[in-house]
């Protein structure tokens, strides 16, 4: 699973330009299911298991990230853009970024150079631009033009205690994991998603959940932990090291509370890390999926991550463990009904 998730996380994979994940996916999952790729650019798997299932699972990751969309191009050369995706303004300051392989960094006014009331105050986020080194408009639109897409410049890292630091990781973890399910053998049949536009309003999962139809969805995604120093605990929504994440509610959903307890009596039982995610924050392809035809039970198995939608998102690869095992858990024994027992 790591030497996928490095793999996945330095592909180039923006909101709707996700061709190289796709492309990368299919070929890595090409002996192990079935596969068809939809009009939208999802991919859409069936697993055959050693048993067939009494009710269809869906497992679903997203395959795009953050990004950046040219809007302008300056008489100086500097590039105007505008995020894809919600990427914090703190975030994008001297950031390296690229831009049809060409590299890029977010420049912003210099500091001795702005105003007393400046100085106390984030520049705003159309403040900045991008700085390929063009002399002027003509040589920067050599390289690039108003419509291109660009995200953070890819570097993917060990550090230190089983951690890893790289941009994307929301969310090649649910992609790499997703993988790995579809390599091993399973006991059950199940659906596998990998879905295009989650960053821009969970666009692939509705047309994706339709197509499959499924009585429970499982939702491989990673969330926000905030557990850093002078964060109080009721703050942290989530920590590294301390299992997969379960919520009960986000932006975009309220989880079935027999689901949700079932998948932390399932992590009981099986003896798998897990935590809640104490907070009604962010959301995920949850809040379409769910919604999807005439409703399906849906859960999110997501992997803390600090600094998420940032070049430098930093995750724990016993958490990326845990999520996996509970997701393998959770999809054999909703495909026996045994929720409905």
């Amino acid at each position: 699973m790591l030497n996928n998730l490095e793999r996945l996380c330095n592909l180039y994979g923006p909101s709707g330009k996700e061709d190289a994940v796709r492309d990368y996916i299919l070929k890595e999952i090409f002996d192990h299911c079935d596969a068809k790729t939809d009009q939208n650019g999802n991919i859409i798997a069936f697993k055959k298991g050693k048993k067939a299932a009494l009710r269809r699972v869906m497992i679903d990751a997203h395959m795009d990230e953050v990004g950046f969309i040219i809007t302008h191009i300056t008489e100086d050369g500097f590039l105007k853009f505008a995020t894809v995706g919600g990427i914090e303004t703190e975030t994008l300051l001297s950031t390296l970024v690229t831009v049809n392989n060409v590299t890029g960094v977010i420049g912003l006014k210099p500091v001795h150079l702005c105003s007393e009331e400046e100085r106390k105050q984030l520049p705003k986020k159309d403040s900045l631009v991008i700085d390929i080194g063009a002399n002027n408009e003509q040589e920067a639109k050599k390289f690039v033009s108003v419509g291109d897409i660009g995200t953070f410049l890819r570097d993917f890292k060990y550090l230190s205690n089983d951690t890893v630091k790289s941009k994307a990781i929301d969310d090649r973890f649910g992609c790499a994991a997703l993988i790995e399910l579809l390599k091993e053998d399973s006991e059950y049949d199940f659906y596998a998603t990998f879905t295009v536009g989650e960053e821009l309003g969970l666009r692939g999962a509705s047309t994706a959940t339709y197509s499959v139809d499924p009585n429970y969805a499982i939702v491989l995604e990673a969330t926000t932990a905030a557990d850093l120093h002078g964060t109080s605990n009721e703050l942290r929504v989530c920590s590294l090291n301390e299992g997969a994440v379960v919520s009960f509610m986000d932006r975009s959903t309220l989880y079935d509370r027999k689901l949700f307890d079932y998948a932390f009596e399932t992590a009981k039982e099986k003896d798998i890390c897990v935590q809640p995610k104490c907070a009604v924050a962010g959301g995920n392809n949850s809040g379409a999926i769910h919604l999807s035809r005439g409703g399906v039970k849906t859960i999110a198995v997501s992997l803390p991550c600090r600094y998420i939608h940032s070049p430098n998102s930093v995750a724990s690869t016993k958490d990326m463990k845990a999520a996996l095992n509970l997701t393998r858990e959770l999809k054999d024994r909703l495909a026996q009904g045994l929720l409905e027992e």
